[in-house]
């Protein structure tokens, strides 16, 4: 990965302009498709498989009055008048009359009629009207709200308290204030302070919002076929211009380490993407892999949330890796620091001196404090947002008050208890008993209203509650219905009773995110410790990073539920509500953290383990490569908590507490695990941190977050001296059971041929395979075709054709000449269908190469027809086919393997004759395998003898000089 990111740093940097203007027109273009597309931020939801869901979609059905969006309208008489005087009577049923011309309004009920009990206040002074939509929530338009909003003007100017609220009003999109640009200005800050250039300092800040602004267009330009809450915009610009602004620091300050030692700056561009960027790649990866994670618990709306967050975050980590060099490239020489730029580390080495002399001490404080601050989880309650967290002064927030103030908590969130009476003999009667049996449940206020349906199949009775719909009472007498519900379909023959209702849904999301809680976090904890291990090799440095993300995810937990459910430092936060947290907090926070403590885990464990691996010495490592680190990763903790700590303050209601939370999981992460409890454990294992099982290093993939294979590719940047198409030196692969070639060195001129021979079991193919890009190696160096290997397999692959390899890509014989022919040829042009004129040119090129090479031996041939199956082809023809096909792709090299099992000699000198003539004024390199050297070519062959190298190979002979 090193290698690509290298060339990619370095492709940036020199072609700036076209990289700069990409971004620039894929930003506009984005703005653009919002501006066209937005149809707003949806917050309603569906949570298939719950009692609640399956009961609202019955709902549609049975009793379609319901099916659209609710709304209502409260009003308040003025002081010493009641709202049933005749005049506030009148002034309101005009008001409802005016509510049932608005457009898709399907039903007003009145407060003053018989059929609702709970129009009206018990003091009379305050009543609500209930507004039924025909559309659903996404479907209604500003317009339609608007004019709802607009009948209430009469009653306002005669001096009624008049507001709107309900389901209707509660899409509010995304809450946005000035107070978080804080975020951004607390960066910029720390970056000049950093940098101490102008340039260097603004060029995050640009990335970061270059990438969430193509982030906010793609996601609004998608609201017209995607339901998007309006707290997903908000967490994905939190965390983009968040990880936007550390990954750009993570580049621009390695960019600046190689100024610093007189590097070229697109050399350094090159090999700061490639190093810094790679951790850049891997942490995003992380983030991403954690977000999409929010999957598991089977919510749209946050499976929804948890992809367009991990949207901007790999938007994020591709404008670092592009975007960022281009803008390098642009400063050119004006970012190299001068020497007093250059920090002397002093405080860190220090710090880490102090932290790493006493390492029990400093694991056991830690470990005590963190725990102590994770106490309060114990309270953790769990809640959906309502209008109650609705801005200050809208007009949803507004009704949401009144309500609670005239009527009672309960009567902002009622609950819907439905019944199927498909099999009763008596519905009014089954619907009357059960609702005086409902009226007797501890926790309900009031029956809104009870009553089967016009065709009598559905039952269905409206439920105040005594507590609000965030409140653990409501969610008690949601249960307490649900428990009572088998006693009453047994006791009235009817059956089903499902409790539903947007409070009731609201529950069932809760309890469907506390029950998603476990199996997420035994993804995220065991995905931590099995992406480390293969980073770092290691089963101690997982270990303890994983320790160390439950510590600061505790301590996060913690917190939030001291601040915004017991209400300390409420005030002094602005704390806007206090009460049960939003439901998918916990399991977005874990995700979130989880992401973002990885990045300091690998820029720290990253530096530290270079240190090692160069001087063996573990405590010297943990000493250097904390200095060389704890600064980047200071200033971009800094930052981090600055952006999400400034949507604390004024913040959305629903992100306040998310800010929050993540606001103290960083400062825990970065400040308390990463710099003390991250050292203090390394020092107390010493090389043990460092060690992995073989077995288990064999097993596990590697990944070169270090850029190991960009330092091997830099080093051998001027190997070999000579071009060749082949270079190979000390090329060597094992197994378990000994070697498989050992000590190969060679050099093959572009257009000449190599053979390699040697007994069976010497290694022929797999030696084949590895110039070929198809398989591994153990020791040595080696470049084919101009590319360096391993590091650049891809492009190998590219130029390297086999033919046919037994066990690899054999030919199928039940195809014929021409099948495969056509295969060949729609497989490289990616086409279903070849025509005939397309395949008899390769088949008659396939009879002239035979022909050519019968004729040389003064032989004759039999024309190969293209309906012949390959299995009645003879071994001249079969292995002459493979070439054929192989060299469809114009490749610069083309392997045959095995060539002598033919056991004739003057079949191999046809196969050598046919293939020279196919590769005759090709420039084309052969790269052969016999077992023989006598069935090289003869001389004279087809080619001169100093255009043919022989290499031997024999595994046997080998390992008994070695053992001697």
């Amino acid at each position: 990965m090193s290698t690509l990111l290298y060339s990619l740093g370095r492709w940036s940097f020199a072609h700036h302009r076209r990289v700069v203007a990409g971004w620039v027109l894929l930003l506009l273009a984005s703005g653009a498709l919002a501006g066209v597309f937005t149809t707003g931020t949806n917050d309603s939801f569906d949570i298939p498989g719950t009692e609640s869901q399956t009961a609202i979609d019955a709902l549609e059905r049975t009793f379609p009055q319901l099916a659209g969006t609710s709304a209502y309208l409260v009003v308040e008489a003025p002081d010493g008048a009641r709202i049933t005087d005749p005049e506030a009577r009148a002034l309101v049923e005009r008001t409802i009359a005016e509510m049932g011309q608005v457009e898709g309004v399907d039903d007003v009920v009145s407060p003053f009629s018989d059929l609702t009990d709970i129009g009206i206040s018990e003091d009379e002074r305050a009543a609500q009207v209930q507004v039924q939509f025909l559309d659903d929530l996404p479907d209604l338009t500003d317009d339609q709200l608007t004019s709802l909003q607009e009948t209430g003007e009469a009653l306002d100017e005669a001096g009624y308290t008049v507001a709107f609220g309900g389901d209707a009003f509660t899409n509010t999109g995304p809450q946005l204030s000035i107070v978080e640009l804080i975020g951004v200005i607390v960066a910029f800050i720390v970056l000049y302070l950093m940098f101490r250039s102008l340039r260097a300092a603004v060029m995050p800040i640009i990335t970061a919002v270059v990438g969430v602004g193509v982030t906010m267009g793609l996601t609004f330009a998608l609201t017209p076929v995607v339901v998007i809450s309006s707290a997903s915009p908000l967490l994905a610009l939190m965390l983009g211009l968040a990880v936007g602004i550390d990954y750009a620091l993570f580049i621009v300050s390695r960019y600046r380490e190689l100024l610093a030692a007189d590097v070229d700056p697109q050399e350094a561009a090159g090999r700061a993407v490639a190093t810094a960027g790679s951790a850049v790649v891997f942490a995003g990866a992380t983030v991403v892999i954690a977000l999409l994670g929010l999957a598991i618990a089977q919510i749209p709306f946050l499976t929804v949330m948890g992809v367009i967050a991990a949207g901007a975050v790999t938007i994020a980590v591709a404008v670092a890796l592009t975007l960022l060099p281009a803008l390098l490239g642009r400063a050119d020489e004006r970012l190299r620091p001068t020497d007093k730029e250059r920090p002397p580390g002093g405080f860190s080495r220090r710090w880490v001196t102090a932290v790493t002399r006493f390492p029990v001490f400093s694991i056991v404080i830690i470990v005590v404090g963190l725990a102590i601050v994770t106490i309060p989880t114990k309270d953790l309650q769990l809640a959906l947002p309502d209008n109650g967290a609705a801005p200050e002064g809208s007009t949803q927030r507004v009704a949401f008050e009144m309500v609670e103030d005239s009527f009672g908590p309960g009567y902002n969130g009622p609950l819907l208890v439905t019944m199927d009476l498909i099999t009763s003999t008596d519905p009014v009667g089954a619907v009357e008993a059960i609702e005086a049996d409902v009226r007797q449940v501890p926790g309900v206020a009031a029956i809104g209203l009870a009553t089967p349906n016009e065709t009598g199949d559905t039952g269905l009775i409206q439920v105040v509650p005594t507590s609000g719909p965030a409140e653990v009472e409501t969610a008690d007498l949601v249960q307490a219905i649900r428990d009572r519900a088998p006693g009453w379909e047994t006791e009235h023959d009817i059956r089903t009773i499902s409790v539903t209702g947007l409070t009731a849904g609201g529950i069932d999301v809760s309890d469907r995110l506390r029950s998603a809680l476990l199996p997420f976090g035994v993804v995220v904890v065991g995905l931590s410790v099995l992406l480390l291990m293969i980073v770092f090799r290691s089963i101690v440095v997982p270990i303890k990073a994983t320790l160390g993300f439950l510590l600061s995810t505790g301590a996060s937990f913690g917190a939030v539920v001291a601040v915004f459910q017991w209400g300390w430092f409420a005030d002094e936060l602005h704390v806007l509500q206090v009460g049960p947290l939003i439901s998918f907090l916990p399991i977005l926070l874990m995700a979130v953290l989880f992401g973002l403590s990885m990045d300091y885990e690998v820029f720290l464990m990253s530096r530290i383990k270079e240190e090692y691996t160069r001087t063996g010495d573990p405590d010297e490592a943990i000493l250097t490569g904390f200095v060389g680190s704890s600064r980047v990763v200071t200033a971009a903790a800094v930052i981090m908590l600055a952006v999400f700590a400034a949507f604390v303050p004024e913040g959305d209601a629903n992100i306040q507490p998310i800010a929050f939370a993540l606001a103290i999981g960083v400062f825990v992460d970065a400040f308390l695990v990463r710099m003390l409890f991250a050292p203090a454990v390394m020092r107390l294992t010493g090389r043990t941190a460092w060690a992995l099982p073989g077995w288990l290093d064999r097993r596990l993939p590697h990944i070169d977050v270090e850029g190991d294979a960009m330092h091997r590719r830099i080093a051998l940047e001027a190997w070999p001296s000579r071009p060749a198409a082949v270079t190979a030196a000390g090329l060597t692969a094992a197994t378990t059971t000994g070697p498989v070639y050992n000590d190969v060195n060679l050099r093959v001129p572009a257009g000449d041929w190599l053979l390699v021979h040697g007994p069976a079991r010497a290694g022929k193919t797999a030696l084949l395979l590895t110039l070929a890009g198809r398989m591994g190696f153990d020791d040595g160096r080696l470049r084919v075709a101009g590319k360096l290997l391993p590091q650049e397999t891809r492009a190998v692959r590219q130029r390297v054709s086999l033919a046919e390899v037994a066990g690899v890509n054999d030919l199928d014989d039940a195809l014929s000449v021409d099948e495969h022919i056509a295969e060949r040829l729609s497989i490289r042009t990616f086409g279903l269908w070849v025509p005939r004129r397309r395949i008899a040119p390769v088949r008659h090129e396939l009879n002239r190469a035979l022909e050519h090479a019968h004729e040389a031996r003064g032989t004759v041939v039999a024309e190969v027809d293209g309906a012949t199956p390959v299995v009645e082809l003879d071994g001249v023809a079969r292995i002459v086919l493979g070439v054929v096909l192989a060299l469809l792709d114009e490749p610069e090299i083309v392997v045959v393997d095995d060539v002598d099992h033919l056991r004739v000699t003057d079949q191999v000198e046809l196969v050598w004759s046919a293939l020279a003539y196919l590769l005759e004024d090709r420039g084309t390199t052969v790269i052969a395998s016999v077992r023989s050297a006598d069935s090289a070519p003869s001389n004279p062959g087809p080619l001169p003898t100093e255009r043919l190298h022989l290499v031997e190979l024999d595994t046997h002979r080998t390992l008994s000089e070695l053992m001697s």
